[in-house]
């Protein structure tokens, strides 16, 4: 068995150097909820020396609260700002002559359009024009996943390796104090559990059927570079292996 295992990066935490070598595919903070020409030329750069696939990471325009609050903005706004983000991260591409691999919204982004229409809709509209030979990382069961499918728009299903579900499939709220799963241990049986019987155990121990095709890491967990490097370790030995 082959998976991705994806991480948000450029997102000013300062670890790519070392997150970079463990994973496969990185998702670039493009100037919504963090970065800028800097950075994401940086975290480029890293990408290549790594062979790690680049795709883009649009949230809200929120720097304030890191993109992980919905807010207030008018749909055309919406459009203009993912927009304007997508172009940053492609202009910088352009630079390295490097392809955009895929796009995988951010935080309160992508919570949002799993479950609302409109939103999700609205978001597709923006992302459309940059979806030629391009995948869209979604959540498995959610409302951007079926606007995909009906667009025929490739898609990667997309399970977060250190959070925890609920029997809805969103996560587990941040402000809940199970909602990260910090165990180096725990995240690889929570993989595991995945790969090998396509469910999840949810919070309440309940047992979901799930699609994953890569699992994400959260570049700014306190021990992101311990479960990484733990993972890339154990994951062999279990006879589940990094496709890079």
């Amino acid at each position: 068995m082959r998976i991705d295992i994806n991480c948000d990066l450029g997102e000013g935490i300062e670890n790519e150097h070392l997150l970079m070598p463990l994973i496969s595919s990185c998702n670039i903070a493009c100037g919504g909820h963090f970065g800028d020409e800097f950075s994401i030329d940086k975290t480029i750069q890293l990408a290549i020396e790594n062979n790690v696939k680049i795709g883009a990471h649009p949230s809200f325009p929120d720097f304030e609260n890191f993109g992980r609050k919905k807010i207030d903005i008018s749909m055309v706004d919406l459009i203009k700002s993912i927009q304007f983000q997508m172009n940053l991260l492609l202009s910088r591409l352009l630079k390295f002559n490097q392809k955009l691999h895929h796009i995988k919204p951010h935080g309160a982004l992508y919570n949002e359009i799993a479950k609302d229409s409109e939103l999700a809709k609205t978001f597709f509209k923006a992302i459309h024009p940059f979806l030629k030979n391009v995948y869209l990382y979604v959540p498995y069961n959610s409302v951007i996943e079926h606007i995909a499918i009906k667009n025929k728009v490739p898609i990667k299903y997309e399970v977060f390796a250190d959070r925890n579900y609920n029997d809805s499939y969103s996560l587990v709220s941040r402000a809940h104090k199970n909602a990260l799963i910090n165990k180096k241990e725990a995240v690889l049986q929570h993989i595991l559990n995945i790969v090998k019987s396509n469910e999840v155990k949810t919070i309440s121990q309940e047992s979901l059927p799930i699609k994953a095709d890569t699992f994400c890491i959260h570049g700014d967990s306190e021990n992101a570079y311990q479960i990484l490097k733990y993972l890339n370790k154990e994951l062999p030995k279990n006879q589940v292996f990094i496709d890079r």
